[in-house]
């Protein structure tokens, strides 16, 4: 494994960590998924160099768009519930409640 393979595995992973374990707001949730997402879209478009494969530049685009329109939803679904429980605590969301 290379220096590379790791730092890509332990961002994953340290992102995911931050996302199961500070989970208080909404924004530092949407923070590590973020994070998570840019980790996965560097190992993509570094997949190609490692491989010495022709360029394959389809996926990391197509991953970056995914992770605009989640950022573009996490952000509107803070903006609403901001609005409505006048917060962005995680714990004063009721999922029962309609």
């Amino acid at each position: 494994m290379t220096i590379l393979h790791l730092s890509f595995y332990s961002a994953f992973i340290l992102s995911s960590l931050g996302l199961a374990f500070h989970r208080t707001h909404l924004v530092s949730a949407l923070l590590c998924l973020e994070s998570m997402m840019l980790s996965m879209y560097i190992a993509l478009s570094m997949w190609p160099v490692q491989t010495q494969t022709p360029s394959s530049i389809l996926l990391p685009i197509f991953m970056l768009t995914f992770s605009a329109c989640e950022a573009g939803t996490g952000l509107a679904l803070l903006v609403a519930s901001t609005r409505t429980h006048g917060s962005d605590h995680l714990h004063n969301f009721n999922l029962l409640q309609c």
